[in-house]
C-alpha cells in the first residue's frame, strides 16, 4: 500500500470490514453520549431521500427512542426535516424515508424564497452568481433552516458526512459540511449501504444512483460524475485495496485539493498549505 493512501485511511478512519451490529451501536451511542454530555434534547437532521441521510435519521431516530426509554424523559425528539429549494424531484424518496425512519416529527422549509432573496442582493452588486455558486448558496441555506430549527428546540444538528465523502471534500464548505455531529464518520459508501441493508431500509433509497442535485443546468447530476472516479474505486482504496493508478492519481488529487475542507478556519500557526 502506497504510504499516501495509508496516510489517508488512518485520518478518516476507515476498517477494511466492519460488523454491522457493533458500528450501529457505535453511532447510536455517540449520539446518545453527545445529547446527554450537552443537555441537550432535539436531534435534528435534514432528508433529502438519498442514502446518507436515510441512515442519519434512522440512526438517530434509534439513539433518541433509547434515551426515551433509559431516561423516561418524553421530551428527547428527532426532527426530520424536508428543505426543498420549489418542488423536488425525488421528493417521494424523501418522504419515504423519513416513514422508514419514524421520525418523531417532520418540518418542511423551502429554501427557494430565501435563496433568490440573496441571489438578488448579491446580483444588485453588479456580481455574476455562477450556477455552481447558487448550488452553494442552497446547501447554506438549508444548514441556516437547520441551526434554526435546532436553536427552537434545544438541539443540535447531524451531519451526514462519511469517509468516502470526507476524502473527495463532496460537501459545501460551511453548507452540507456543517453540523455538531456526524455519527457516518469513519464508513465508506458501501459501508453505509451495509448498514442501512442491514437495518431493513428500503431498497431505492440506497440503491438510487447518489447526487447532491444543487445545479440547475445539471439537474440530477450524478456524484460520480463530478468527482471523475466511482464510488466503488473510492471505497476500495479507504479499504486499502489496489486501484487502477488513473483512479488513484484522482482520489489523491481530491483529498488533497479538499484539504482545507477538514480543517477550521487557517491561522498563522497552520502550516499544511505552505
Amino acid at each position: 500500500m502506497r504510504d499516501l493512501q495509508e496516510k489517508i485511511i488512518k485520518a478518516l478512519g476507515v476498517k477494511a470490514k466492519i460488523d454491522s451490529a457493533s458500528e450501529i451501536k457505535r453511532s447510536i451511542n455517540l449520539l446518545k453520549e453527545y445529547l446527554r454530555k450537552t443537555g441537550l434534547k432535539t436531534l435534528v437532521l435534514g432528508i433529502s431521500g438519498g442514502q446518507d441521510s436515510t441512515l442519519a435519521g434512522k440512526l438517530s431516530q434509534l439513539a433518541i427512542s433509547e434515551l426515551r426509554q433509559e431516561t423516561g424523559d418524553t421530551t428527547y425528539q428527532f426532527i426530520a426535516v424536508r428543505l426543498p429549494y420549489g418542488e423536488q424531484a425525488d421528493e417521494q424518496d424523501a418522504l419515504d424515508a423519513i416513514a422508514w425512519q419514524e421520525a418523531d416529527q417532520m418540518m418542511r422549509i423551502n429554501i427557494q424564497p430565501a435563496v433568490e432573496g440573496i441571489m438578488a442582493q448579491l446580483t444588485t452588486t453588479g456580481l455574476t452568481i455562477t450556477d455552481f455558486n447558487k448550488g452553494n448558496i442552497k446547501a447554506r441555506e438549508r444548514m441556516i433552516a437547520q441551526y434554526g430549527i435546532a436553536a427552537a428546540s434545544q438541539g443540535v444538528v447531524v451531519g451526514t458526512d462519511h469517509a468516502a465523502e470526507a476524502l473527495a471534500g463532496f460537501y459545501t464548505k460551511f453548507g452540507d459540511g456543517a453540523a455538531d455531529i456526524t455519527p457516518l464518520y469513519r464508513l465508506n459508501k458501501r459501508q453505509g449501504r451495509q448498514l442501512l441493508t442491514y437495518l431493513g431500509a428500503p431498497e431505492h433509497l440506497y440503491e438510487k444512483v447518489p447526487t447532491a442535485d444543487l445545479e440547475e443546468a445539471r439537474p440530477a447530476l450524478p456524484d460520480e460524475q463530478a468527482l471523475g472516479v466511482s464510488y466503488n474505486a473510492i471505497d476500495d482504496y479507504l479499504e486499502g485495496k489496489d486501484v487502477a493508478p488513473a483512479d488513484a492519481v484522482q482520489i489523491e488529487k481530491l483529498y488533497q485539493r479538499s484539504e482545507h475542507k477538514r480543517r477550521g478556519p487557517i491561522t498563522v500557526f497552520d502550516e499544511w498549505w505552505q
